[in-house]
């Protein structure tokens, strides 16, 4: 579960880089990254509104990581006990 978690939580943070970044869009594996990105962030988009929109993003995107960490690490310590 933790390997499953912590590969979302990458997909969180490769999205955050390749937003700052400005990664080229039209790229078959950076758009990959940000579509999954969305599907995967659920409710954690838009907690965070502040005018600098890349402040949002790193904010939320980094929120949703943790949380999916933390779940994870918490279902795997749950399922080995």
């Amino acid at each position: 579960m933790v390997g499953v978690t912590g590969s979302v939580a990458f997909i969180f943070a490769l999205h955050i880089f390749f937003s700052l970044a400005k990664a080229n869009q039209n790229n078959d594996f950076v758009q990959l990254v940000y579509v999954l990105a969305k599907v995967f962030v659920l409710g954690f988009g838009d907690v965070f509104t502040p005018n600098d929109a890349k402040l949002g993003l790193v904010l939320n995107y980094g929120l949703a990581a943790l949380v999916y960490l933390v779940i994870g690490r918490l279902i795997a310590r749950a399922l080995r006990q």
